[in-house]
This record gives structure tokens, C-alpha cells and sequence, in this order.
């Protein structure tokens, strides 16, 4: 496509997505758009479809029906319903490199260093020379806060330093959009807020995020807009401003009165 409608295009659109684990519908005909800067925030209860949802916008799960495109580009597949797979290897390969994941689970690798995590995917995905990456590695460790643990192991630090060099090595992709999946919830309170401040950070630079989470106050606080799923379609949309302080529907409302005013 023309460079000019790919850089107007959004980063990540997803047409009535649908998505089913055997004879369990997930998915059910959900829509997102991604703007370049958006911060989008996924909430709702548990198996509402949030992470499969990221998921399948990173490729990690085939989708059975619904369109994914990446900056206007449209994903293009073989097969249809179950039997529905990407069809140009290549594509997806070129589409995840710029779609960086951060899981829950921090996934460092346990044998490298912190600083030879970081420099991984750069290297054997993308192939780029080793001096260029290792400076980049070391800037967005002073990025997270832990340029100091770039030779330790992964299990010498803590729950919060493993994410926060985990949000490196996404970083160290050079990402068109960065993906959060329940970034915070194996960590502590105090763990949390170290993690919290770097998404803070990222958000306030402009960088294009989707972030499924169960902490409200983040949602609210750091999303241009909240998406809340139930039963794998969303029930909701808007400002967060909006559906945390008028929240329309009465499965929202239900949902929120859960959570203490922050």
C-alpha cells in the first residue's frame, strides 16, 4: 500500500472478531482501533476475552472470523472457521516484530543476562549488528530504571525489575504499538507501582499501547480509552472519564462496584 495511507492508517484495527476454544465462543464479533499514540485499556472480568483478544491482535491465536489489519494492511488468510490460518508466514513475522508482548509472567530467559535478554529478538529475530543493539539495550535499561542489573541474572532480581527489564526487551524492538498483558498482577503493591511508573512514562511520550488489566486505577489513569468486555463482547466503550464516572450499562456498573474509589 502507499506509504502515506499506511502512516494515516490505524496501527491495529480489528473487525468483528470472533474467536472459539472448541465449542467455547470467546470472541464474539469485537471491534478496535489503535490510533498511533493511543493508549487503550482493556477491562472487564475474568474469561471475558481480554487477553485473548491481545492475543490474536499479536497473532499469538487464530482467529475464525473477522478482519486484523497492521497500519491499513490487512492480515491474509488461508482456510475458513477452524480450519482458518494465516497464509504468508512472512507477513505475520513482520507484523509480531513490530507488535511487541509483555506477559504476565515476566518469560525472561533464566540463562542470559538481563542485559542479554534485552538484546535477544533484535539479534536473532531482526538480525541487527551487535554494537547497535547492545547500545540500545543499555538505553532503554536507563529507560526502566535498571541500567545497574544489566549482568545479572533474571533470578536475582525482583518481581518488578523483571518486568521492567521484560518492558525493555519489547522496547528494544523499536515497536510500531506495545502490548500489556496483566503487566502487574504477579507483583506486590510496592512491586507494582515501580512497573506502573514505567507505563506512565511510556504513555506521556506517545507511544501506542494496549494494555488488558485488572487495576482500575491504572485503566482510568493512564488509557485515552477503556474498552470493557463481557462475555466476549464489548459492552462498553469510551473516555475513561466516562465509563468510570457515568458508566452507562448495568453489567459495568455491577463490575466497578467492586472496586474502592481511588
Amino acid at each position: 500500500m502507499p506509504a502515506a495511507s499506511a502512516a494515516t492508517a490505524p496501527v491495529i484495527e480489528i473487525r468483528d472478531l470472533h474467536k472459539s476454544f472448541g465449542s467455547l465462543e470467546v470472541l464474539r464479533g469485537v471491534d478496535l482501533t489503535a490510533h498511533a499514540g493511543d493508549v487503550i485499556a482493556l477491562i472487564g472480568s475474568s474469561g471475558s476475552g481480554k487477553s485473548t483478544l491481545l492475543r490474536c491482535a499479536n497473532l499469538l491465536e487464530d482467529s475464525q472470523a473477522g478482519e486484523i489489519l497492521f497500519e491499513g494492511e490487512p492480515v491474509r488468510w488461508k482456510g475458513t472457521g477452524a480450519a482458518r490460518r494465516p497464509a504468508d508466514a512472512e507477513q505475520i513475522r513482520r507484523i509480531r516484530t513490530n507488535l511487541s508482548m509483555v506477559f504476565q509472567q515476566f518469560n525472561l530467559w533464566a540463562h542470559l543476562t538481563i542485559l542479554q535478554n534485552v538484546m535477544e529478538a533484535p539479534l536473532s529475530v531482526l538480525g541487527q549488528p551487535r554494537a547497535e543493539v547492545e547500545e540500545r539495550a543499555r538505553a532503554y535499561l536507563e529507560k526502566v530504571g535498571i541500567a545497574d542489573k544489566a549482568d545479572a541474572w533474571p533470578a536475582q532480581l525482583s518481581g518488578g525489575q523483571q518486568q521492567r527489564a521484560a518492558i525493555a526487551r519489547a522496547l528494544c524492538m523499536e515497536p510500531r504499538a506495545l502490548l500489556f498483558d496483566e503487566p502487574t498482577s504477579a507483583l506486590d503493591p510496592e512491586l507494582e507501582q515501580e512497573v506502573v511508573r514505567v507505563i506512565r512514562a511510556l504513555a506521556e511520550e506517545g507511544r501506542t499501547m494496549i494494555l488488558v488489566t485488572h487495576d482500575m486505577r491504572m485503566a482510568r489513569d493512564l488509557s485515552s480509552r477503556t474498552i470493557f468486555l463481557h462475555q466476549g463482547k464489548i459492552e462498553e466503550e469510551g473516555p475513561p472519564d466516562q465509563l468510570f464516572g457515568a458508566p452507562k450499562s448495568a453489567r459495568l456498573q455491577q463490575f466497578l462496584s467492586h472496586f474502592k474509589a481511588a
